[in-house]
């Protein structure tokens, strides 16, 4: 069974959490595929493609086109396409769609018909075409929650099955021997301050989480915001400066290395996740697992992830928000059962578990000696 893995958002200039999607899962099914499999990358045509390397995993092999000329290409047919592989698995709904090979495309949300006006114009348009493509050619079109698979179903005719496979923890994640090193060197006491990470765009939530921290009950702890600039000229200081904080309140620290976001995840008093619409959700489980308390809105999937180990609030209640945070703050109790019932929660994902599920699914779709 030879596999081939698009790794294009790897290399995007904002990869979000769909980059990392496709790293975790591309080195999971390397490590778990056993005798007789094989999975090679595969990206635009970049001159450089070392951001795209994944350790067991082939590659990264260029296409002959690059990423505009590749995604106008795609958007009407299957080629390009990996060669000398039985199989791809498009990670985002960009994918050869329409060739005799078996295509598999995740989906991770349906934020295009369900929250449009959280994305560009141009986005909903592009992504609703896409996955609607994927919904009547692709072999299998894989999603990360039930929510997100409930919400495919009452927006598309899907004449492929639709399988949910869950996501997990990187390795990277694991926290430091230094971790309190790091912590001190960006200027933060462990537990004395609040962490949110997502890319910065208005689905995210971050107006509703600053204005909570101005609201009546809201702990006096500092943000922290870890997570690069995305579409929607998400101004933080403005934000800041509306809720009427002062300056040094809120911190952004940008897209930080895999070991400052283990030692930020570490320290902090409690991950705040005030989302408006995810697909998943993973910082979430990578709260869960660190060890820290977990508050979140209530959109579906953010619940369905947490499985009742975290504090949930409604979607852009900034009074609601400001209450949790300034219960789970100053209630011990409830933070340390709150983080016994997130280790607990978040033992039930791995990527090894996604990658094993996966590996069947293919095997589902590649008859023995096919190829």
């Amino acid at each position: 069974m030879r596999v081939g893995l698009l790794l294009e958002q790897v290399l995007s200039p904002v990869p979000g959490g769909t980059g990392r999607y496709a790293v975790e899962v591309a080195g999971a099914l390397a490590a778990t595929g056993g005798p007789g499999t094989e999975v090679t990358g595969w990206t635009a045509w970049h001159r450089r493609v070392a951001g795209a390397v994944v350790p067991g995993v082939g590659g990264p092999h260029r296409l002959p086109l690059p990423r505009r000329p590749l995604v106008a290409a795609w958007e009407r047919g299957p080629l390009p396409a990996p060669r000398g592989v039985d199989l791809v698995h498009a990670p985002t709904p960009l994918a050869p769609l329409g060739g005799r090979r078996p295509v598999v495309v995740t989906v991770h949300d349906a934020v295009p018909w369900t929250h449009p006006e959280t994305l560009t114009p141009r986005g909903v348009r592009w992504h609703r075409r896409m996955i609607g493509r994927a919904a009547s050619s692709a072999a299998a079109v894989v999603v990360p929650t039930e929510a997100v698979a409930r919400e495919l179903r009452r927006h598309l005719t899907l004449r492929c099955p639709l399988v949910v496979v869950g996501e997990g923890v990187s390795g990277r994640l694991t926290l430091p021997s230094d971790a309190l090193a790091r912590q001190a060197a960006l200027g933060l006491t462990p537990g004395g301050y609040l962490l949110t990470t997502a890319t910065l765009e208005p689905r995210k939530g971050l107006d509703v989480l600053v204005g909570a921290l101005a609201g009546a009950g809201a702990p006096d702890l500092p943000l922290v915001v870890v997570g690069q600039p995305g579409w929607g000229d998400v101004d933080v200081p403005a934000l800041v400066a509306a809720a009427g904080l002062p300056a040094g309140r809120v911190r952004t620290l940008g897209r930080v290395p895999d070991e400052d976001l283990a030692a930020l995840l570490g320290g902090a008093t409690a991950l705040v996740v005030p989302s408006r619409a995810e697909g998943f959700g993973l910082p979430v489980l990578e709260g869960m697992a660190a060890g820290v308390p977990v508050v979140t809105s209530d959109d579906p999937a953010l619940v369905e992830v947490g499985g009742g180990s975290t504090v949930v609030t409604p979607v852009g209640d900034r009074v609601a928000l400001a209450a949790a945070l300034g219960r789970v703050a100053g209630d011990e109790q409830l933070r340390r059962d709150l983080v016994r019932r997130g280790r607990t929660r978040a033992a039930d994902f791995s990527w090894t578990g996604a990658a094993t599920r996966l590996w069947e699914l293919y095997r589902e779709l590649v008859p023995t000696g096919a190829g």
